[in-house]
């Protein structure tokens, strides 16, 4: 039987193995308990042992949809906290984002920039975009220092980088500067190497089908925008 449990559980060589058996079919009732709950007690240990509280570094890349939607999730996640949060927007931001007016109901908690001009096909001026992108990481650090922010956006970053709009070292070195219990977000298609290893949290959004691609289905409210 195929195992869909989450990488991160099947980390732990005795978690996968338990897994892997309380799976089987053949198991009785009380084989089933006993398993599970040595599930629940390893588990349990590796909660009881792991750090409490970590500023993050996390990396949504890849080639499918959903990482700027996974972003604005932990966003939301934040909001309900009642912490403060700042989004900086590097591409997209020649038209009004949808989530902007949404996220204005927090307008006390929320910073929200999009300081882009669209795709580099969209703009046609290179110097204009690396000006723009200058000017976002600009502001992007003003946030990345500040305290009082506990979670920082940085929507599509990773394209710029992938341009060389923005030189990783320079982003690096802005992250370092980030106070140890903030969490900073960056979003977009290929993540440079040194940012991945720099990471502490990366996910790569797989394609499998797109209603673009599949379908000339155009980009729809509610779904890309």
């Amino acid at each position: 039987m195929k195992n869909d449990t989450p990488q991160e559980l099947n980390s732990d060589p005795e978690i996968g193995r338990l897994i892997d058996e309380v799976m089987s079919s053949s198991l009785t009732d009380e084989q089933y308990r006993k398993k599970m709950q040595r599930r629940k007690e390893v588990q349990d240990k590796r909660i009881a042992e792991a750090v409490p509280e970590k500023g993050l570094i996390i990396v949504n890349t890849g080639n499918g949809k959903g990482k700027t939607t996974a972003a604005l999730g932990m966003v939301l996640r934040s909001l309900g906290h009642g912490y403060k949060v700042a989004i900086i927007q590097f591409i997209k931001g020649s038209w009004e984002p949808s989530e902007k007016r949404v996220f204005s109901y927090w307008e006390d908690q929320i910073e929200f920039h999009a300081m882009g001009e669209g795709f580099t096909w969209e703009t046609q001026d290179r110097d204009r975009d690396l000006d723009k992108a200058s000017a976002a990481w600009e502001k992007s650090l003003e946030y990345i220092r500040n305290p009082d922010f506990h979670l920082v956006l940085l929507d599509e970053i990773n394209i710029a980088l992938k341009m060389a709009y923005l030189p990783v070292e320079d982003v690096l070195a802005g992250l370092a500067q980030k106070p140890a219990n903030k969490h900073v977000i960056l979003t977009g298609r290929g993540a440079p190497s040194a940012l991945i290893e720099r990471a502490d949290l990366v996910t790569e959004m797989t394609l499998v089908k797109h209603p673009f691609r599949d379908q000339g289905v155009k980009a729809q409210p509610g779904i890309e925008y």
